[in-house]
C-alpha cells in the first residue's frame, strides 16, 4: 500500500500543459480485489481508443517487455501503461488475497463518482449477515447486504471493511476483511494559476489563466472556474472561462492572486496555490505642453486651451499648468491618463507670458520646456483729428489729418479718407497714432475719416466735417478790414466830440437837456446805455472814470454817412465835492470830458465772419446797454 502511495506522488506529467494524455488503465472484472488463484485481464487505452503500435507495461515501477495492449496478471502489484500516443497512466493497485472473506470496490472510481463496494466470501452460499464500516464506524443501512454504494467519493484517507458470518457445519463464525483504500483517480489535477506577467507595469493588461485537464475518461464533464485577488472575487464570478483578461493593471492591484476550478454539478472543486503580483509604476518622462490655437499666437477673447501630456508614466498622473512670474498654478488635475488639458477662456492682454507644464506620478514633478504666449487686441474705433493753422481753413492750408486708435497691438496702420476716397495711408509700427498732411484747395471741403488696421479686422472713425473759405489771402482781408474798422471808430470818437461841444454850448445857453435831472450829491451807478452791448471778450477797464455831469445828455448822431452811428455821449465834470462823496474817482483839479461811442458799420456785403473778427456783432433796431462806472451827479448851474 505504502509503495502505491508513492506511485501516485511520482507520477510525472499530471497537470502539466503540453504533455500528451495520460494512458488509462482497465480491469476486467472491475474489482481492484480478487481471490488468489483468479485472473484479471489488463487492458491499455490511449484517450478514447485502444492504444496503437507498442505498449510497455509497468509493475511496481519497472518495465515489463511486453508490447500488447492487453495483459493477464495473478499477482498482486501497482501497475502502469504507456503508449506512443500517451503518457504514463495513473497506477493501479490489483490484489490477489488469500483471505476468507474480501472487501472489493469497483474500478475505475474518480472523484465525484459514486462507487460500489462488495463484501465477498469464498465460500458465498455460506457467507452471510454481512456488514460494511467505514473508518471503524457501521454505515447506516448497511446490514445484510452483498453491496452497497457510496455517493460522490472523494480522494481521502478513508479505510473501508466489512464483516460477515461463515457458517461451517450450521455453526456461524464471524469474518472480518482486510482494510480496503478506494483507488479514487483524479477527476482532474489542482489548477495552476498563470499570469502572463508576475510583474506587470501600471496600465498594462494582463492575462490570468486557470490551468488544469480533465481525465480523458471524463470528457463530458464540465468545468467552471473563478479568479480572486486576496480575499476579493474577480470579475463577475464563476465562468466556463478558464482566463480572464484584465485591461488595466494599477499599483492598487498588486497582491496574492488564486483560482479555483469545480464541476458544474458542484461535486468537485480545487483550488491553486496563490501567486504574488507586483504591479510596477513608471516614472513619468518627456513631458510635453501643446498651446491651441498652434504657436500660442491668440487674439482678445478668444479661448486658449493647454495641453499637458507625457510620453512614459503610469498610475494616477498630476497635471499642473504654470505661467511664469504667478506663484499659483493655473489648475491642476489628477487621472489615470498620459495626456491632460485645461481650458483658459476669453483671454485678456494680461495672460500673455511663459507656460509650462509639470507631471508628476509620485516619483517627482518632470517640467515641460516653456512655450510663449502673445495676447494681439484688435484696434478699437479711431479718433480722427483736423488740425488747420488757424481758426478757419482757407484755400492753401496745409492741414494735418491725426488719427489714432485708444487700443490696439502694433503695427497699425491707418487709412485717411475724404468723402470715402482715399487719401493716402501711414504707419505707426510701435502703436499710437499717424498723421496724414494735405494742401487744401477749394474741393476739399466736406466729410474726412481714417480706418486702423492692424491685421485683426478695421474699425472706421466717425466723420469729421471741414469748411474751406476762399483762398488764403481772405485772412489777410480780414485782418485789414478790422484795422479800417478801428480807424472809423477813431474818427467817429472826433465826431462824437464835436457834437458834445455843440450840446454842452445849448445847456449854458439854456437850452433844453434830453432827460430830466438827477437829485445832487449822490454816488449812482448810471443806467444802462442804450445801443450798445457788452462783449465778453473785451478787457475790463481798471483806470477810473470821471464824474458826470447832473444832466447828461442823450442824443443820437447820425452823419450824413448813414452806415455809421454814435450813440451815449456823456460829459463829466471832476469837482471837490463829487470826489468826497465817491472816493472811487480820480482826485484831480481840472476839467475831464470822457466820450463813450460805439462804432456799427453796416454793409450789404459784410458778412459775420467779418464782423466776429471786429470783435462784435450788432443788428439793425436792437438796443444795446453798456455798464457805466459809479460817479456823482452834480448840478450843473
Amino acid at each position: 500500500m505504502l509503495l502505491w502511495l508513492l506511485l501516485l506522488i511520482w507520477t510525472p506529467g499530471r497537470g502539466q500543459s503540453g504533455v500528451a494524455p495520460k494512458a488509462v488503465l482497465l480491469l476486467e472484472p472491475p474489482w481492484s480485489t480478487t481471490f488468489k488463484g483468479e485472473k484479471v485481464t489488463l487492458t491499455c487505452r490511449e484517450s478514447h481508443s485502444l492504444a496503437q503500435g507498442n505498449t510497455i507495461w509497468y509493475r511496481d515501477m519497472k518495465p515489463w517487455r511486453v508490447r500488447a495492449n492487453k495483459i493477464q496478471i495473478t499477482e498482486s502489484g501497482n501497475y502502469q501503461c504507456k503508449t506512443q500516443g500517451s503518457s504514463l497512466s495513473d497506477a493501479v493497485h490489483v490484489e490477489f488475497s488469500s483471505d476468507w472473506l474480501i472487501l472489493q470496490a469497483s474500478h475505475p472510481v474518480f472523484e465525484g463518482d459514486d462507487v460500489t463496494l462488495r463484501c465477498q466470501g469464498k465460500d458465498a452460499k455460506n457467507t452471510n449477515k454481512k456488514v460494511y464500516y467505514k473508518d471503524g464506524k457501521q454505515l447506516p443501512n448497511s446490514n445484510n447486504l452483498d453491496s452497497i454504494k457510496l455517493n460522490s467519493v472523494s480522494r481521502d484517507n478513508s479505510k473501508y471493511h466489512c464483516t460477515a458470518d461463515r457458517t461451517t457445519f450450521l455453526i456461524p463464525y464471524e469474518q472480518t476483511s482486510k482494510s480496503l483504500s478506494i483507488q479514487v483517480q483524479e477527476l482532474f489535477p489542482h489548477p495552476v494559476l498563470k499570469a502572463s506577467s508576475s510583474t506587470p507595469v501600471e496600465g498594462s493588461a494582463m492575462t490570468l489563466t486557470c490551468e488544469t485537464q480533465l481525465s480523458p475518461q471524463k470528457p463530458n464533464v464540465q468545468l467552471q472556474f473563478s479568479f480572486f485577488r486576496d480575499s476579493q472575487t474577480l470579475g463577475s464570478g464563476w465562468s466556463r472561462s478558464p482566463k480572464l483578461q484584465i485591461p488595466a493593471m494599477w499599483t492598487e492591484d498588486s497582491g496574492s492572486y488564486w483560482c479555483e476550478a469545480e464541476t458544474v454539478t458542484h461535486s468537485v472543486k480545487k483550488r491553486s496555490l496563490r501567486s504574488q503580483i507586483h504591479v510596477q509604476r513608471v516614472p513619468v518622462s518627456n513631458v510635453n505642453l501643446e498651446i491651441q490655437p498652434t504657436g500660442g499666437q491668440l487674439i482678445e477673447g478668444e479661448n486658449m486651451v493647454l495641453i499637458c501630456s507625457v510620453a512614459q508614466g503610469s498610475g494616477n498622473v498630476t497635471f499642473s499648468w504654470h505661467r511664469e512670474g504667478t506663484v499659483r498654478s493655473l489648475g491642476r488635475k489628477t487621472q489615470r491618463s498620459l495626456l491632460a488639458e485645461l481650458q483658459v477662456p476669453t483671454v485678456k492682454e494680461r495672460d500673455a507670458g511663459r507656460y509650462y507644464c509639470a507631471a508628476d506620478n509620485v516619483h517627482g514633478p518632470i517640467l515641460s520646456t516653456r512655450i510663449r504666449v502673445t495676447v494681439r487686441i484688435p484696434v478699437s474705433y479711431p479718433v480722427l483729428t483736423l488740425r488747420a493753422p488757424g481758426p478757419q481753413a482757407v484755400v492753401g492750408d496745409l492741414l494735418e489729418l491725426h488719427c489714432e486708435a485708444p487700443r490696439g497691438s502694433p503695427p497699425i496702420l491707418y487709412q485717411f479718407y475724404h468723402e470715402n476716397v482715399t487719401l493716402g495711408n501711414s504707419s505707426a509700427p510701435s502703436g499710437g497714432g499717424a498723421s496724414f498732411n494735405l494742401s487744401l484747395r477749394a474741393e476739399h471741403s466736406g466729410n474726412y475719416s481714417c480706418d486702423a488696421d492692424n491685421g485683426l479686422g478695421a474699425q472706421r472713425s466717425h466723420r469729421v466735417s471741414l469748411s474751406i473759405a476762399g483762398t488764403s489771402g481772405n485772412r489777410t482781408g480780414l485782418a485789414t478790414a478790422a484795422v479800417m474798422g478801428l480807424l472809423l471808430s477813431i474818427l467817429g470818437l472826433a465826431a462824437a466830440a464835436a457834437l458834445l461841444h455843440h450840446a454842452r454850448t445849448r445847456r449854458k445857453t439854456g437850452g433844453p437837456s434830453a432827460t430830466g435831472t438827477s437829485s445832487s450829491n449822490e454816488c449812482q451807478e448810471p443806467a444802462l446805455s442804450k445801443s450798445s452791448r457788452i462783449d465778453p471778450q473785451e478787457p475790463i477797464h481798471s483806470e477810473p472814470l470821471a464824474l458826470m455831469e447832473p444832466e447828461p445828455v442823450y442824443s443820437n448822431v447820425n452823419p450824413e454817412d448813414s452806415n455809421q452811428i454814435y450813440s451815449q455821449v456823456w460829459s463829466i465834470q471832476h469837482t471837490k465835492e463829487n470826489s468826497a462823496n465817491c472816493p472811487r474817482m480820480h482826485q484831480k483839479d481840472e476839467e475831464l470830458t470822457v466820450l463813450y461811442s460805439e462804432l456799427k458799420k453796416i454793409h450789404p456785403d459784410d458778412s459775420a465772419r467779418q464782423a466776429s473778427n471786429r470783435g462784435r456783432v450788432h443788428e439793425d433796431g436792437e438796443e444795446n446797454y453798456e455798464n457805466v462806472p459809479c460817479v456823482s451827479l452834480a448840478s450843473d448851474h
